[in-house]
């Protein structure tokens, strides 16, 4: 099951993230500005994001496992086509497709892992999913930026597809049928999704996923651009930016100690600031202090990300946990396709300075989303790590997931 849930992981992050390091060359055969070359990343979040709800809802009816097998069989075969499409409008539509097609995995997979290990037993399973989620992303984006030099973005996308298409067929092979027959819960959708909408410290998480995500996404975006152009990089030294996501990788696994010490509300907020603390550094037309500041970015994030997601998962009313879980990735992906839009349309228009100035303004509004909940009544929640569950300064007792997700 780890297997099978970590190469799925892998196959749906490399194929959604594949195009952000070619976006240069994609700028210069369609005669784009860089906000609208982001499309090719954005309009595949932002489908993943409008579809995500759905799909999740279906699979309560139809079951999990069908939908990963469809998620990552079809997000390949729209991959292996992807190279060939004759205009920039067509390679849009095929990704918007292809981002329906990833929704099924992120949407599905925590609520298939719990049903099928129990919660005593999922936490292995979670951290091999997110170590193939944030394996994937990497491994798509150095991919397809070591190949576009000698490849063009067509085989750049097509190597992206051609590793994805292996990682799938694992999947395929290694993934347990589902432990509850499909329908056993259909009944009860649309009132847990009202429980998911009415809890401020739910909502306060989604618009930490949705501004901080878009922060995140929209820095990536520009970042060929600022690599190849400013600093004079070729593409394939320029991807190297990206294994920016190890730190990331070792941060998100490092949240449960952070929140254990410091409580979620602190945790947050000082992934906020190191993010912010990360995007300033990239300021000077400085290579180490550029790429400094993208391995800090990076390592704020993903505990930001990851503690937000584990406070909604343990704040989730228990009639709502996938109703929650859908509405923080929507919140998410959403970030990633509004914000990495934006971002890119700020830099193309005003430069790399009114892109940082506009990133730090979101996590800024980021973070008072999570200082406003003080004055509704959420204290620090320190997390006991042996623990099941802990008490606040309150006195309330929270549960804490067994492992965030990414």
């Amino acid at each position: 099951m780890k297997l099978a849930v970590a190469a799925a992981g892998i196959s749906s992050f490399a194929l959604l993230y594949a195009p952000q390091p070619v976006l240069p060359q994609l700028a210069a055969q369609y005669h784009l500005d860089p906000g609208s070359a982001s499309l090719a990343v954005s309009v595949a979040t932002g489908a993943l994001a409008i579809a995500v709800l759905p799909i999740a809802a279906l699979s309560e009816i139809v079951g999990r496992r069908p939908i990963i097998i469809a998620s990552v069989t079809l997000s390949v075969v729209l991959g292996l086509l992807m190279p060939f499409a004759p205009s920039y409008p067509v390679l849009l539509v095929l990704r918007a497709l292809q981002g329906i097609a990833i929704a099924g995995f992120p949407g599905v997979a925590s609520a298939y892992l719990v049903e099928q290990l129990g919660k005593t037993g999922v936490a292995a399973a979670v951290g091999a999913m997110i170590a193939g989620n944030t394996v994937g992303g990497m491994l798509g984006r150095l991919s397809a930026g070591f190949s576009a030099e000698a490849l063009g973005w067509h085989g750049a996308l097509a190597v992206v597809a051609g590793v994805a298409l292996v990682c799938s067929a694992i999947t395929v092979v290694s993934l347990p049928a589902g432990a509850r027959a499909p329908g056993e819960r259909s009944r009860g959708v649309l009132s847990g999704m009202g429980l998911a909408l009415r809890r401020p410290v739910l909502l306060a998480q989604y618009g930490v996923a949705l501004l901080a995500m878009g922060a995140f996404v929209a820095m990536y975006n520009a970042a060929g651009f600022r690599l190849t152009g400013d600093l004079g990089l070729s593409p394939a030294v320029a991807s190297l930016v990206f294994l920016a996501y190890a730190v990331g990788s070792v941060s998100s696994s490092n949240a449960g100690r952070l929140v254990a010490r410091f409580g979620r509300p602190r945790a947050v907020l000082g992934g906020l600031a190191v993010m912010a603390s990360g995007i300033l550094l990239t300021l000077p037309d400085s290579l180490p202090l550029v790429v400094l500041g993208f391995v800090v970015l990076t390592g704020g994030f993903f505990a930001a990300h990851a503690v937000a997601n584990g406070w909604a998962a343990a704040e989730a009313p228990e009639g709502a946990r996938g109703q929650a879980s859908g509405m923080y990735t929507l919140a998410y992906y959403l970030g990633s396709s509004v914000g990495g839009t934006l971002g890119s349309v700020v830099f193309g228009h005003f430069g790399w300075r009114w892109l940082v100035g506009a990133a730090v303004v979101w996590l800024v509004l980021a973070g008072g989303t999570v200082v406003g909940l003080r004055g509704r009544g959420v204290r620090r929640a320190v997390v006991s790590p042996p623990a099941g569950s802990t008490r606040s300064r309150t006195g309330r007792r929270t549960t804490s997931p067994s492992r965030p997700t990414a």
